[in-house]
Protein backbone atom coordinates (compact mmCIF):
# COMPACT_ATOMS: atom_id res chain seq x y z
CA UNK A 1 0.00 0.00 0.00
CA UNK A 2 1.68 3.28 -1.17
CA UNK A 3 1.90 6.41 1.58
CA UNK A 4 0.31 9.56 1.41
CA UNK A 5 2.25 12.53 1.28
CA UNK A 6 3.38 13.37 5.08
CA UNK A 7 1.24 15.98 7.25
CA UNK A 8 1.37 17.65 10.09
CA UNK A 9 -1.52 17.40 13.07
CA UNK A 10 -1.26 20.55 15.16
CA UNK A 11 2.52 21.96 16.08
CA UNK A 12 3.27 18.41 17.72
CA UNK A 13 3.19 15.94 15.51
CA UNK A 14 4.62 14.77 11.67
CA UNK A 15 3.00 11.76 10.36
CA UNK A 16 5.59 11.12 7.79
CA UNK A 17 3.82 8.27 6.05
CA UNK A 18 -0.08 8.80 6.95
CA UNK A 19 -1.47 5.41 6.94
CA UNK A 20 -5.56 6.34 7.58
CA UNK A 21 -7.17 3.00 7.91
CA UNK A 22 -4.51 1.18 10.31
CA UNK A 23 -5.78 0.22 13.58
CA UNK A 24 -2.29 1.39 15.40
CA UNK A 25 -0.60 4.56 16.25
CA UNK A 26 3.33 4.45 17.04
CA UNK A 27 3.69 7.79 18.28
CA UNK A 28 7.82 8.32 18.46
CA UNK A 29 9.96 10.72 21.11
CA UNK A 30 13.16 11.40 19.55
CA UNK A 31 16.74 12.10 20.72
CA UNK A 32 18.53 14.92 22.88
CA UNK A 33 18.26 17.48 19.87
CA UNK A 34 16.20 15.38 17.27
CA UNK A 35 13.44 16.39 15.29
CA UNK A 36 10.40 14.47 13.93
CA UNK A 37 12.35 13.74 10.99
CA UNK A 38 14.30 10.91 12.17
CA UNK A 39 11.46 8.55 12.11
CA UNK A 40 10.58 9.03 8.88
CA UNK A 41 12.05 5.67 7.57
CA UNK A 42 10.59 4.16 10.31
CA UNK A 43 7.72 5.35 9.34
CA UNK A 44 7.99 3.86 6.17
CA UNK A 45 8.85 0.83 6.76
CA UNK A 46 6.20 0.52 8.89
CA UNK A 47 3.80 1.45 6.74
CA UNK A 48 1.15 -0.12 6.51
CA UNK A 49 1.28 -2.31 9.84
CA UNK A 50 1.29 0.98 11.94
CA UNK A 51 1.10 4.60 11.44
CA UNK A 52 3.38 6.61 13.23
CA UNK A 53 3.50 10.47 14.39
CA UNK A 54 6.59 11.81 15.36
CA UNK A 55 6.81 13.95 18.34
CA UNK A 56 7.75 17.74 16.96
CA UNK A 57 9.58 18.98 19.60
CA UNK A 58 10.00 22.70 20.06
CA UNK A 59 13.02 24.99 19.41
CA UNK A 60 14.34 23.27 16.06
CA UNK A 61 12.91 22.56 12.28
CA UNK A 62 9.77 23.90 11.83
CA UNK A 63 9.15 24.77 15.14
CA UNK A 64 12.30 26.70 15.75
CA UNK A 65 10.41 30.12 16.80
CA UNK A 66 8.41 28.39 19.57
CA UNK A 67 9.92 27.90 23.09
CA UNK A 68 11.05 24.56 24.95
CA UNK A 69 9.21 24.55 28.10
CA UNK A 70 11.53 25.72 30.98
CA UNK A 71 12.13 21.94 32.71
CA UNK A 72 11.35 18.23 32.28
CA UNK A 73 7.86 18.36 34.28
CA UNK A 74 6.59 20.91 32.15
CA UNK A 75 7.75 19.43 28.68
CA UNK A 76 5.69 16.11 30.21
CA UNK A 77 2.72 18.20 30.62
CA UNK A 78 2.60 19.87 27.19
CA UNK A 79 3.05 16.42 25.37
CA UNK A 80 0.38 14.32 26.97
CA UNK A 81 -1.73 17.56 26.59
CA UNK A 82 -0.91 17.69 23.05
CA UNK A 83 -1.52 13.86 22.85
CA UNK A 84 -4.52 13.51 24.58
CA UNK A 85 -6.68 14.06 22.36
CA UNK A 86 -5.54 11.34 20.01
CA UNK A 87 -5.45 8.42 22.61
CA UNK A 88 -8.45 6.96 24.10
CA UNK A 89 -10.76 3.86 24.44
CA UNK A 90 -11.46 2.39 20.96
CA UNK A 91 -7.76 3.83 19.95
CA UNK A 92 -4.51 1.80 19.73
CA UNK A 93 -1.86 3.11 20.48
CA UNK A 94 2.05 2.75 21.73
CA UNK A 95 4.91 4.69 22.33
CA UNK A 96 8.79 4.95 21.04
CA UNK A 97 11.38 6.55 22.77
CA UNK A 98 15.29 7.52 22.17
CA UNK A 99 17.66 7.99 25.08
CA UNK A 100 16.25 11.38 25.96
CA UNK A 101 13.05 10.51 24.16
CA UNK A 102 12.97 7.06 25.61
CA UNK A 103 12.17 8.53 29.13
CA UNK A 104 10.06 11.31 27.82
CA UNK A 105 7.70 8.96 26.21
CA UNK A 106 7.57 6.54 29.47
CA UNK A 107 6.92 9.67 31.72
CA UNK A 108 4.35 11.45 29.48
CA UNK A 109 2.81 7.62 29.47
CA UNK A 110 2.48 8.06 33.39
CA UNK A 111 0.86 11.35 33.27
CA UNK A 112 -2.37 10.85 30.96
CA UNK A 113 -5.21 9.09 32.53
CA UNK A 114 -5.37 5.45 32.81
CA UNK A 115 -7.69 5.30 29.90
CA UNK A 116 -5.76 6.94 27.81
CA UNK A 117 -2.30 5.24 28.41
CA UNK A 118 -0.63 3.67 25.43
CA UNK A 119 -0.87 -0.47 25.45
CA UNK A 120 3.24 -0.91 25.22
CA UNK A 121 5.62 1.47 25.59
CA UNK A 122 9.15 0.50 23.98
CA UNK A 123 12.17 2.69 25.29
CA UNK A 124 15.65 2.68 23.47
CA UNK A 125 19.48 3.76 24.32
CA UNK A 126 18.03 4.67 28.02
CA UNK A 127 18.79 4.10 31.69
CA UNK A 128 15.97 3.61 34.06
CA UNK A 129 14.18 6.34 35.90
CA UNK A 130 14.84 5.42 38.60
CA UNK A 131 18.97 4.63 37.46
CA UNK A 132 18.72 7.80 34.99
CA UNK A 133 21.45 10.10 35.92
CA UNK A 134 22.67 13.93 35.01
CA UNK A 135 25.74 12.39 32.92
CA UNK A 136 24.65 13.56 29.87
CA UNK A 137 23.79 16.77 31.33
CA UNK A 138 26.83 17.87 33.42
CA UNK A 139 29.51 15.48 32.42
CA UNK A 140 29.17 15.31 28.33
CA UNK A 141 29.11 18.52 25.80
CA UNK A 142 27.02 18.83 23.22
CA UNK A 143 29.72 18.44 20.61
CA UNK A 144 30.40 14.90 22.44
CA UNK A 145 26.87 13.80 22.44
CA UNK A 146 26.69 14.45 18.58
CA UNK A 147 29.84 12.55 18.21
CA UNK A 148 28.81 9.48 20.47
CA UNK A 149 25.00 9.53 18.99
CA UNK A 150 26.55 8.77 15.86
CA UNK A 151 25.07 11.82 14.08
CA UNK A 152 28.18 13.75 13.51
CA UNK A 153 28.89 12.11 10.16
CA UNK A 154 25.49 12.86 8.79
CA UNK A 155 25.90 16.94 9.26
CA UNK A 156 29.89 17.18 9.45
CA UNK A 157 29.70 19.03 5.83
CA UNK A 158 27.69 21.63 6.10
CA UNK A 159 28.71 23.98 9.39
CA UNK A 160 25.30 25.45 9.13
CA UNK A 161 23.65 21.73 9.99
CA UNK A 162 26.32 21.26 12.75
CA UNK A 163 25.01 24.78 14.43
CA UNK A 164 21.37 23.69 14.10
CA UNK A 165 22.22 20.09 15.85
CA UNK A 166 24.38 21.30 18.88
CA UNK A 167 21.76 24.30 19.48
CA UNK A 168 19.02 21.32 19.53
CA UNK A 169 21.32 19.00 21.62
CA UNK A 170 21.94 21.92 24.17
CA UNK A 171 18.12 22.60 24.45
CA UNK A 172 17.76 19.00 25.55
CA UNK A 173 20.49 18.85 27.71
CA UNK A 174 19.07 21.67 29.37
CA UNK A 175 15.84 20.24 30.31
CA UNK A 176 16.95 17.04 31.08
CA UNK A 177 19.20 18.26 33.56
CA UNK A 178 15.89 19.23 35.52
CA UNK A 179 14.95 15.47 35.54
CA UNK A 180 14.30 14.25 39.07
CA UNK A 181 13.05 10.62 39.87
CA UNK A 182 10.17 10.47 42.19
CA UNK A 183 9.01 6.71 43.21
CA UNK A 184 5.72 6.17 41.76
CA UNK A 185 3.33 3.26 41.37
CA UNK A 186 4.24 1.20 38.08
CA UNK A 187 2.15 1.96 34.71
CA UNK A 188 -0.05 -0.93 33.37
CA UNK A 189 1.20 -0.47 29.99
CA UNK A 190 3.46 -3.15 28.30
CA UNK A 191 7.13 -1.93 28.17
CA UNK A 192 9.90 -3.42 25.68
CA UNK A 193 13.66 -2.08 26.59
CA UNK A 194 16.22 -1.80 23.98
CA UNK A 195 19.75 -1.30 23.77
CA UNK A 196 22.36 -1.10 20.70
CA UNK A 197 24.73 -3.83 20.92
CA UNK A 198 27.70 -0.96 20.89
CA UNK A 199 26.48 1.65 22.42
CA UNK A 200 28.90 3.50 24.07
CA UNK A 201 26.50 5.39 26.38
CA UNK A 202 24.82 2.63 28.14
CA UNK A 203 25.59 -0.75 29.85
CA UNK A 204 23.25 -2.65 28.03
CA UNK A 205 23.33 -5.26 31.39
CA UNK A 206 20.90 -2.70 32.77
CA UNK A 207 17.86 -2.85 30.82
CA UNK A 208 16.06 -5.22 33.68
CA UNK A 209 15.80 -1.99 35.58
CA UNK A 210 13.05 -1.11 33.57
CA UNK A 211 10.51 -4.01 34.80
CA UNK A 212 10.45 -2.25 38.09
CA UNK A 213 8.52 0.49 36.25
CA UNK A 214 5.41 -1.54 34.82
CA UNK A 215 2.48 -3.93 35.99
CA UNK A 216 2.25 -5.61 32.73
CA UNK A 217 4.36 -7.44 30.38
CA UNK A 218 8.05 -6.90 30.17
CA UNK A 219 10.67 -7.76 27.98
CA UNK A 220 14.13 -6.41 26.39
CA UNK A 221 16.47 -7.19 23.69
CA UNK A 222 19.98 -6.14 22.96
CA UNK A 223 20.12 -5.70 19.01
CA UNK A 224 22.99 -4.30 16.80
CA UNK A 225 23.12 -0.77 16.52
CA UNK A 226 24.56 2.23 18.56
CA UNK A 227 23.23 4.54 20.94
CA UNK A 228 20.45 5.50 18.31
CA UNK A 229 19.05 2.58 16.11
CA UNK A 230 16.47 5.17 14.10
CA UNK A 231 17.62 7.86 12.32
CA UNK A 232 17.51 9.77 9.26
CA UNK A 233 19.36 7.19 7.22
CA UNK A 234 17.98 4.25 8.68
CA UNK A 235 14.82 2.84 10.01
CA UNK A 236 15.53 0.81 13.28
CA UNK A 237 13.91 -1.84 14.49
CA UNK A 238 11.26 -2.17 12.78
CA UNK A 239 10.94 -5.84 12.54
CA UNK A 240 10.55 -5.91 16.26
CA UNK A 241 8.51 -3.12 16.75
CA UNK A 242 5.90 -4.77 13.75
CA UNK A 243 5.92 -7.84 16.14
CA UNK A 244 5.22 -6.36 19.56
CA UNK A 245 2.68 -4.04 17.73
CA UNK A 246 0.92 -7.80 16.54
CA UNK A 247 1.24 -9.08 19.91
CA UNK A 248 -1.89 -6.79 20.97
CA UNK A 249 -2.59 -5.02 24.26
CA UNK A 250 -2.11 -8.19 26.47
CA UNK A 251 1.14 -9.54 25.35
CA UNK A 252 3.16 -13.00 26.40
CA UNK A 253 6.63 -12.33 25.89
Amino acid sequence: MPATRPRTEGDWFLLPAPQPTTPVRLFCFPHAGGDATAFTPLARALAPAAEVWALRPPARGGRSRDPMPADFAALVEAVAGALDPHLGPGRRAAFYGQSFGALLAYEVARALPADRRPELVVVAGAPSPAEWTERESKDLDAAELLRLTGLEELVRADPELVELALGGIRTDLAVSATYRYRPHAPIGSALYALAGADDPMLATTGLTGWAAHTGGAFGHRVMPGGHLLATVDRPGPVDLLASLLAAGPRPSW
